[in-house]
């Protein structure tokens, strides 16, 4: 018994050395002569659900849902775990792995997994009502991605694990009995992936239903093996109030696999429905390369009641430590929740240059931060000198279709959009403007109708227009709207210095959580429509601005 708490302590140690310590003095710490020695959660603010992560070398990969927006699966790149820069996507071409017409809102690209294994990065997911599990391959993270591989396997959230001896494992989300012991049960399970035939093959494995007899909607598996033993984590209680995290642990790849007596090991639902940071949960594991550990869990943040931005990326510090013969990941070491300020890994700071905030659309190609609601099947849109062009078409933002809609995400509850656009039309059914979007029956628009501006917000799939002012006959307009976080105020006119307010605001809340529900986040951007006709006509937009208030 001595003998074998000597080697497990022997193991932690070498499991945690270096202990993360006192941040490491270098030119890049020091911005104005202040050393940086903490960080602000989230460290992905807005709508970055389902957080996965890898290190590759001194560089750090995320990846997060994207679900009925393409691109597909945003890569991030970091060098510190805080500061993250937009790299590319995984799904970036029609017939790659189409988000069609008719595809649900909150439906699509689901959790992501990212792996790196000899040379290879994998990203491996699902995607809902279109297709089911998948994964693609890229030598550059940064893209171009593979074409999908289906998999054929039941669940969502797959995972991917190699082994010692090479093999490759696929952990997925279901209970393969079919049958249910008590409500909403579910499971992990485990299946061998064969990358050279490219399927599953051999038995399945069904590696736990949860860390009780009552465990609900276990989802999220990441299998990892640490001081020579197997430790399973995962999503347990939805991704709600009672989201949280458990884990399990083996002393051989298919089981059996044994709860740990702290679970759960992360959670915020015991710290009630008044607690500004909400719904925790669904995790991976990082080691960097000084042998320290860290998280990232997605969290919601609650304000007034409300989640305006809905699932975000958060980062915490993970120690492992012996407990009762389980090597326990304990999170955020005496404190035992996500927090809002935290000292930062041991690791060089490594800032990137910040987004300007007028977008001027001088490149050929749309930057990396705008999205199309599901895939764009034909072009009808264009940069070009210095502007966004982009063709009023019969689809609308009410539709499950890919309207007319080019959005980035919103990333603050407090800030300001505006956009000059050129677009002129006496049909009334022919509109373009800006929109403020959550779901197709969750939205707010400021839009150009003729030579009227109108307000329009639909909540709950109710559309109601809220205000029509006459804005002169010249093509050219501004459009702006303000978010001081409870309330949106629009306004418009010829410049920035002669603006009309609208006098009518819309609440922030119509794309809240608790308003418009969903998976997905909340977006900001241009639209434009001829509302069910066909049309020839196009809005050209010279510009778009994007700030925190």
């Amino acid at each position: 018994m001595k003998k074998n708490k000597v080697l497990n302590t022997l193991l932690l140690a070498l499991l945690l050395l270096p202990v993360a310590g006192t941040i490491p003095a270098q030119p890049s710490d020091h911005p104005a002569g202040k050393p940086v020695k903490e960080f602000t959660n989230p460290i992905l603010s807005g709508f970055h659900p389902d957080p996965s992560i890898c290190r590759v070398g001194d560089d750090y990969y995320m990846v997060n849902s994207s679900f009925e927006w393409f691109p597909g699966i945003p890569i991030y790149k970091s060098k510190d775990l805080v500061n993250w820069k937009l790299i590319g996507h995984g799904i970036t071409r029609p017939g790659q792995a189409d988000l069609p017409p008719g595809l649900p809102d909150s439906r699509g690209i689901y959790a992501v997994t990212i792996r790196h294994h000899e040379g290879l990065f994998y990203l491996i997911t699902t995607c809902v009502q279109a297709g089911g599990n998948f994964y693609i391959t890229a030598s550059d993270p940064a893209g171009e991605w593979s074409d999908p591989v289906w998999l054929g396997s039941k669940g969502i959230d797959p995972s991917l694990f190699w082994d010692d001896d090479g093999k490759c494992y696929y952990v997925g989300h279901g209970n393969l009995s079919g049958t249910n012991s008590w409500p909403q049960q579910n499971g992990a399970w485990m299946q061998e992936l064969d990358l050279t035939q490219r399927k599953l093959v051999g038995e399945r494995t069904q590696l736990t239903f949860g860390h009780a007899s009552n465990a609900r909607w276990t989802e999220g598996p990441h299998l990892y093996k640490i001081a020579g033993k197997y430790m399973l984590l995962v999503a347990e209680g939805g991704t709600g109030f009672h989201h949280g995290v458990t884990v399990f642990h083996s002393d051989s790849i298919r089981g059996p696999y044994i709860p740990n007596h702290s679970n759960p090991v992360l959670t915020h639902r015991h710290l009630g429905k008044d607690y500004p940071i909400q719904a925790v949960g669904h995790s991976d594991l990082v080691k960097t390369q000084h042998g320290d550990w860290w998280a990232v869990a997605l969290g919601k943040r609650i304000q007034d009641g409300h989640c305006y931005l809905s699932r975000e990326t958060f980062l915490t510090p993970v120690r492992f430590e012996w407990q009762e013969h389980m090597l326990t990941p304990v999170f955020n070491p005496g404190i035992g929740r996500l927090s809002t300020t935290q000292q930062r890994p041991f690791l060089p700071w490594t800032p990137w240059e910040k987004a300007p905030i007028r977008d001027d659309f001088d490149d050929n190609k749309l930057n990396l931060e705008w999205n199309f609601l599901r895939t764009p099947l034909t072009t009808w849109h264009h940069c070009k000198e210095g502007a966004l062009q982009i063709q009023l078409r019969p689809e609308t933002a009410d539709s499950l279709v890919n309207p007319s809609l080019i959005a980035r995400r919103m990333e603050h509850i407090k800030f300001r959009i505006a956009t000059e656009m050129d677009f002129r039309s006496k049909k009334v059914n022919e509109e373009a403007g800006i929109i403020i979007y959550r779901t197709s029956t969750a939205y707010i628009q400021c839009l150009r109708r003729g030579n009227q501006v109108v307000l329009i917000s639909k909540r709950r799939g109710k559309r109601t227009e809220e205000a029509a002012i006459p804005c002169g006959n010249s093509p050219k307009l501004l459009l702006q709207a303000v978010s001081d976080g409870k309330e949106v105020t629009f306004s418009f006119g010829p410049d920035e210095r002669n603006l009309t307010v609208i006098s009518t605001t819309a609440p922030l809340n119509i794309i809240s959580d608790e308003e418009a529900s969903g998976f997905n986040g909340p977006y900001v951007g241009m639209y434009a429509s001829s509302n069910g006709e066909k049309s020839h006509n196009k809005a050209t937009f010279n510009w778009f601005d994007y700030e925190s208030k």
